[in-house]
C-alpha cells in the first residue's frame, strides 16, 4: 500500500491550550488535564476526508505514550477546499509533557494523506 504524504495547503494548528488540575474525574497518578482546541484547515485544491489521528506524548520522566485511533472525536470530517474542522479534546498527565499530533485520511483521488500538528508543551503551572 502506498505511503501517506503531506498535502500542500492542508494544515493543523493549536488554537488554545487550557490547564485543569485535579477533581474526582482524573486518576490520582495523572491529576493534570490539558484541554486543547485544534483547527484543521484545507487550503489545498482537493477535498479530503480525515479518517483518524495519532498522538505521541513525551513525558518529562522519559516515558512516552502513543495514542492512535480511527476518527477524530467520533467524526470523519470531509473538508472541501477552503473548509476547516475545529474540535477540542484533552490529555491527562502526572508530569510536564509535550505532544505531537497528526491526522490521516484520503484525498478525492484516493491518495493517502496526512497533516502534522506541531509539537506543543503541556507545562504544569507552579505555585
Amino acid at each position: 500500500m502506498p505511503r501517506s504524504r503531506e498535502l500542500p495547503g492542508l494544515s493543523a494548528r493549536l488554537d488554545k491550550l487550557c490547564y485543569h488540575h485535579g477533581g474526582a474525574s482524573l486518576p490520582a497518578d495523572k491529576p493534570h488535564a490539558f484541554v486543547y482546541f485544534i483547527t484543521i484547515s484545507n487550503g489545498s485544491d482537493r477535498t479530503v476526508t480525515l479518517l483518524g489521528r495519532k498522538w505521541v506524548v513525551q513525558h518529562a520522566d522519559g516515558s512516552q505514550l502513543v495514542i492512535e485511533g480511527d476518527r477524530i472525536v467520533g467524526e470523519t470530517p470531509r473538508l472541501e477546499p477552503g473548509e476547516q474542522f475545529s474540535y477540542n479534546s484533552y490529555h491527562v498527565t502526572g508530569t510536564d509533557a509535550s505532544a505531537l499530533g497528526s491526522f490521516h485520511g484520503v484525498d478525492e483521488l484516493g491518495h493517502r494523506i496526512h497533516v502534522v500538528l506541531p509539537v506543543f508543551a503541556m507545562s504544569i503551572p507552579r505555585a
